[in-house]
């Protein structure tokens, strides 16, 4: 038999692996709870306790699809190494070798903690290795298989005695193995969301302060602006509170508009009709004998009529008598061809009982016979239909919706955001990051670079183990390490790094120089 149970130095029951004949993987509804835990998570640590037989080659645990190793734990006895692999961006996979000897028959705790891009080695709850690696993609597929001390049925052998085989989803998970280690230290994972989420709060600020400048450059032209308002009169323009007559008495430009005094009041009385200057009635008589009046100077005076009509080209049935006329006119005549009182914001209709006029769209009356029309402010009574990100500015018999300043138009009555950054309309560097704001956008160069963000250029140095001994936890970031840059990873950096007094730690090599202002060292 290949397995079988055991006792263990706790006095617990393990599991022997031996042989190579066996299969020793997780069930599947028990495997699809864990990986279930463990897709797209970045900190996690694997935990297990083992005594592995001397020269032997043996995987810990291993979650892969054919050839693709997810998360891979193995011990080789024959190099003395400890080899972990795992999946990072573009679906690569990565091994990180960690020179050690497990197999050698003896006891041993071990805890592989995994936090962004920093992985650390516990043996024994001692802290071995601390590295910069690439940060962990677990973007398992659904069809993934979970095997315990083998990679599968004929590779990776794990041979000896193993307990306690965890996945611990959650930050220092190797404090449940080693519960007295140290675990006040914020994790790298908690770093990169610092950072990142002051990042975004410094995007919110810029946001904010670029509205803010923009109000005030706005207030302080109007201050600084007087804009004389004119009214514009079948073509003529009147100046601010300059009066002319036009057809009434007092006419006044008053803030950009006709006053209401421009309307003509009722200046006759005549049959019990209200009839204004210009305005003429016929009397027709029995007799056949008719007679013409006007309205003038409130007085109707009697108009010399001819006794001769013209000959009109229509049935008689099609010849109309009007009031305003002592000869009858055929239907449809057109009125308002022989001259109208309608004024510039007013058109003159046909009747068939004479001309009459009409306020144009947009415009409402002055007086009743409709000669003399004003302009609705619909931006000022709340009659338009602009949306946000919008301002309703008055035309002459309308409205248009402007947008304010940093928007795009939607259409006639709506605007959004102009985002340069989604769009791709910026001038920033490839290795910068580019940050939208109103009316505009800004670069930042990306850790790493320096330069004004749309020109950046790489860095070439970090710092040196041989000037500092921090450990992994000493550093303190204050908003000023991080302007405008974030944990920067170097991509070459392969070497491992004892952690012991005098040498720095992996997690201090995270920031570049650009970065460091503000880094207190404890």
């Amino acid at each position: 038999m290949s397995v079988h149970a055991v006792s263990s130095f706790n006095c617990m029951f393990i599991w022997f692996l031996a042989g190579s004949s066996r299969n020793v993987r997780v069930p599947e509804e028990t495997a699809q709870r864990m990986l279930q835990k463990l897709r797209g998570k970045s900190e996690f640590t694997v935990a297990v306790t083992l005594k592995q037989e001397q020269l032997n080659s043996g995987v810990f645990l291993s979650i892969h699809r054919a050839e693709q190793r997810y998360l891979e734990l193995e011990s080789s006895g024959q190099k003395s190494e400890v080899r972990l692999h795992f999946q990072t961006k573009g679906q690569q996979t990565h091994t990180e070798i960690f020179p050690y000897t497990l197999a050698d028959n003896q006891w041993h705790k071990v805890s592989v903690a995994i936090s962004a891009s920093h992985v650390t080695l516990y043996v024994d709850c001692n802290r071995i290795y601390e590295r910069v690696v690439a940060v962990p993609l677990m973007d398992i597929p659904e069809d993934a298989s979970f095997w315990i001390g083998q990679r599968n049925s004929a590779h990776g052998l794990f041979k000896g005695v193993m307990q306690d085989v965890q996945i611990l989803v959650m930050p220092q998970g190797y404090i449940t193995q080693c519960p007295d280690l140290n675990r006040t230290c914020p994790t790298c994972n908690d770093f990169h969301g610092l950072v990142q989420k002051i990042m975004e709060l410094q995007d919110i600020l810029a946001k904010t302060s670029s509205k803010l400048s923009l109000a005030e450059e706005r207030m302080n032209g109007l201050d600084n602006c007087y804009c004389e308002r004119t009214c514009s009169v079948k073509g003529v323009t009147y100046r601010e509170d300059q009066a002319w007559t036009d057809g009434c008495k007092n006419c006044t430009c008053t803030v950009g508009w006709m006053s209401s005094a421009c309307g003509e009041h009722t200046m006759c009385l005549f049959t019990g009709q209200e009839l204004v200057e210009g305005d003429k009635r016929a009397v027709h008589h029995p007799t056949g004998l008719c007679l013409l009046y006007e309205c003038r100077g409130r007085t109707m005076h009697k108009v010399q009529n001819s006794d001769e009509c013209p000959e009109l080209k229509c049935p008689e049935a099609e010849q109309l008598t009007v009031s305003d006329r002592c000869c009858k006119v055929c239907r449809g005549h057109d009125f308002c061809a022989e001259g109208n009182t309608c004024m510039e914001h007013s058109d003159c209709v046909n009747l068939d009982a004479g001309a009459s006029c009409s306020c144009k769209e947009g415009f409402r009356s002055l007086r009743p016979d409709n000669a003399y029309c004003e302009d609705i402010d619909e931006c000022a009574e709340g009659k338009h239909y602009c949306r946000e990100n919008t301002m309703c500015v008055n035309t002459p018999g309308s409205f248009m919706c402007i947008c304010h300043t940093g928007y795009i138009r939607i259409d006639d009555y709506s605007c959004t955001e102009h985002d340069e950054c989604v769009s791709g309309q910026h001038n920033c560097d490839e290795n910068a990051l580019c940050f939208n704001t109103v009316g505009g956008h800004s670069c930042s160069c990306k850790p790493g670079y320096t330069g004004n963000g749309t020109i950046c250029k790489g860095e070439t140095h970090l710092f040196s183990t041989h000037q500092h001994s921090c450990s992994a936890c000493s550093l303190l970031l204050t908003p000023a390490s991080i302007t405008g840059a974030a944990l920067a990873l170097p991509a070459n950096n392969t070497r491992y790094f004892p952690v012991q007094r005098g040498v720095v730690s992996a997690c201090s090599l995270l920031l570049s120089p650009a970065s460091t202002a503000g880094v207190v060292s404890r």
